[in-house]
């Protein structure tokens, strides 16, 4: 800040703050600390909405009670709602001065997951343009430190799709790449792929050889550019060259996990299932439980108390198990099945308990569904947005 007093006065809807331009330089708001980069009231005045000269007063119009649970955070690192304030205003602020939803504490992140879900989140035209600008000042940041600098674009290049054109056309080469081995691999396990194979022997060792030479530099790449460089230690359980070999070919069905880069839906699927844990572990819990029980039940039912008719299918508890899982999943392969009458009863009470029991995480797994998808997708469109803006200059 190359004009102005020494002490810089925060005007937050009639809220005053006093800072030094030390501290304002260090600030952990975004919004704030861009002040220090200032070097015109022209620039302030794109990150406040007014600027006195005089007493070096900054004006913004934001809700002055969240601003004070904002500088609460500052001071001691615990975000919560400001109480009787609606979370998605709330969440709108947070976004204006720099913060996301991760800087929530836990129980108020569930409350805006919650709500969001119910409700369709609006964000301004000016919340979209101040977090670009803020990402754009990161940029910046970086950009004076050289070296850092390539390699954090690369980063991006590669593990932001959305970031850069050269991001997206990096994307779909890899999409490609991903498929057409994907493609090979499912084929090759077909009975006349032997033959065909024979016959263009050389053309299936090139294009297998390509894929691999890609996804090699492409892991090369990423360790290079990549923040953590830990390693992993080799398995020692195998030891045949032979099973390695077709272990590793295998493996290649994984790259598929890849492809959740490239789409909102996978993406969301990933972000679900790591904010659900908790619910995915009760559910376990349920089946578990109920495997116990019915399991030793129909083993009892069907083999253990006649043995003169008894059930072989049924001869051991974790035999039984295998039966439980599938009826209450309604698979029914129809592999082993009851044939005593209290067997039968109790299969139709399995299959019912199943439907029950699986049915009531599925609620919360379902509202955080959708926080996530709207979530990403309002990412998505502000990636989208600061893209096209990047492509026209």
């Amino acid at each position: 800040m190359k004009f102005g007093k020494n002490i810089c006065i925060l005007n937050v809807g009639g809220t005053k703050y006093a800072f030094t331009r030390e501290v304002i330089k260090d600030f952990p708001l975004r919004r704030v600390s861009r002040l220090h980069s200032c070097s015109s009231e022209k620039e302030v005045l794109e990150v406040c909405d007014d600027y006195d000269r005089e007493r070096n007063e900054f004006f913004f119009d934001r809700h002055s009670e969240a601003f004070v649970f904002i500088m609460l955070y500052v001071r001691s690192g615990k975000l919560r709602f400001v109480p009787q304030m609606c979370e998605i205003s709330f969440y709108n602020e947070m976004i204006y001065w720099g913060l996301e939803s991760s800087h929530l504490e836990f129980c108020c992140q569930r409350r805006l997951e919650d709500r969001m879900s119910d409700t369709y989140t609006y964000f301004s035209e000016e919340d979209i343009k101040a977090e670009v600008e803020s990402r754009g000042e990161e940029e910046e940041q970086v950009s004076r430190l050289g070296n850092a600098r390539w390699l954090e674009r690369m980063r991006r290049t590669f593990e932001e799709p959305a970031s850069s054109v050269a991001a997206q056309i990096l994307a779909s080469v890899s999409v490609i790449f991903v498929i057409t081995s994907m493609v090979i691999l499912c084929a090759s396990t077909l009975p006349d792929w032997d033959t065909a194979k024979n016959n263009t022997v050389e053309e299936h060792r090139i294009i297998e050889a390509v894929c691999i030479g890609w996804f090699t530099a492409e892991c090369i790449v990423r360790f290079i550019v990549s923040r953590d460089k830990s390693l992993t230690g080799e398995n020692p359980q195998l030891q045949r060259a032979g099973v390695t070999l077709r272990v590793l070919r295998m493996m290649r069905i994984f790259w598929l996990i890849k492809l959740a880069r490239h789409f909102l839906g996978l993406q969301t699927l990933g972000l679900t299932l790591r904010r659900c844990y908790r619910e995915m572990v009760m559910l376990l819990v349920f089946v578990c439980v109920a495997m116990a029980i019915f399991s030793a039940l129909a083993q009892l039912l069907e083999h253990g108390l006649d043995l003169e008719t008894s059930n072989e299918d049924y001869a051991s508890i974790p035999a039984a198990c295998w039966w439980v899982i599938i009826s209450m999943t309604t698979v029914g392969y129809g592999d082993m099945y009851p044939i005593t009458i209290p067997g039968r009863v109790l299969g139709g009470v399995c299959v019912v308990s199943g439907i029950v029991l699986l049915a009531l995480p599925i609620t919360f797994i379902y509202h955080s569904f959708v926080q996530c998808y709207h979530e990403l997708k309002f990412r998505s469109a502000r990636c989208m947005r600061s893209l096209s803006s990047e492509f026209l200059n």
